[in-house]
Parts: structure tokens; sequence; C-alpha cells
């Protein structure tokens, strides 16, 4: 069985959010088209999603130095054993699809958290004499990304750092396909915004009938 992470970082829905609303209709298309797939979504506003601190340092140290998990501290245990929970459950996925908003040129923290939560050496990729070698090349990854200005050309094009980010990661973890689909300018043109919506919802239909 197919198994699709939905990992969603917005916190309003789609009758509110341009990114959410064509997400909507691409899962929504999605599991109609393949109703054996299991999609699990990851709600990023509403899941524990530990960040790296001093607590994850010193539980990360503690069992590297030979230390059992149990002899942690409790702090330590809830984050490390999250964290460890967050990453089995993404590598042992097929397919990812996150949905975000840009937000000042990158995306929310929580995606920036959740992202540091699965990037772990030797499970995405590993350290080899020749460098890193990204572990997930039977993945499959998506990213739907609302730009209330134009960035996919002219002068802010260099500026969009969210999509670009996850695309670095992506090929640095080794998957094979990762593909963007943009909903942009609603902001900018206000009075096209509905349209550019619903464009944006036909696109995102079409597209889950091939991903």
């Amino acid at each position: 069985m197919t198994k699709v992470l939905y990992i969603t970082a917005h916190p309003h829905d789609e009758k509110l959010s341009f990114s959410m609303a064509a997400a909507k209709a691409f899962i929504d298309t999605y599991k109609e088209r393949n109703p054996n797939d299991e999609v699990v979504h990851i709600d990023l506003y509403k899941e524990n999603i530990p960040y790296i601190d001093a607590d994850v340092f010193q539980g990360w140290g503690k069992l590297q130095s030979g230390n059992g998990f149990e002899e942690l501290s409790k702090e330590e245990q809830e984050k490390v054993g999250r964290l460890n929970e967050l990453s089995d459950q993404f590598i042992e996925a097929d397919k990812y699809v996150f949905v975000t908003p840009l937000w000042n040129f990158s995306f929310p923290p929580l995606m920036k958290a959740y992202i540091d939560s699965v990037a772990v050496a030797g499970k995405a990729f590993k350290y080899t004499a020749e460098g890193p070698v990204g572990l997930l090349t039977d993945k499959k990854a998506l990213h739907i990304q609302a730009r209330g200005g134009i960035y996919s050309e002219g002068p802010a094009a260099a500026m969009e750092m969210g999509h670009r980010y996850l695309e670095v990661l992506m090929n640095f973890f080794g998957v094979p396909s990762f593909e963007g689909l943009f909903i942009e300018g609603h902001a900018a043109m206000p009075n096209k915004a509905e349209e550019i919506k619903q464009n944006a919802i036909n696109r995102a239909k079409d597209f889950a009938h091939t991903f």
C-alpha cells in the first residue's frame, strides 16, 4: 500500500487560504483516484513538533555516549522520542505533499521545525567518504504554495526561498521527483483573485491524476 504524507503548514483552512484550497482539491481528487492508498494528514499547527533545543541536544548526547533511553530526563525523552516518531513516519512514507504559503519569502516556521525533525543522518541521508548521500531514492514529492505576488519570473524570482529550500532538501535526501504547484498574484491583482484561485484548483485536480 502506498503511503502519502499530506503535510500542511497554514493556520487557515481552504475557505481563507489559497494554498489550502488548491491542496484540498488535489488531495480529494488523489483519494478518489487512489482509494487504496493511505493518506496521513499532518497539520503542523496541531501536531507536536519539538524544536531542536538544549533538551534534545542533551538527550542525543546521552544516547551517543551509550546511555539507555530510560536514563534521559522526562523532557529529553518526550522531545527525542517525538522527533524519532516523526522521522520514522517520514522515511516510511512513499509520497510527500507539502502545503505552504509564501511568508516573508519563505514558509511558516513550523515547516522548518518539521524539516529539522526528519533531516536525520542515517535515515534521510548518510555521510560517506565521497560526501553525503540521500537515502530516499524511491520517493516522490510535491509542494503546493500560494504566493500573493509574482515569483515565478521577473525581479522577485530570486527572492523566493520557500520552494527553493524544499527543493534543495529533497535533492539532498535523494528524492528523484519533486514538483511545484504554485498559486500566485492574487494579492497583487485582487480583481483577478477568484479567477486565480479557481485556475489553481483546476490545475491541482489535474495534477492529482498523475502524482
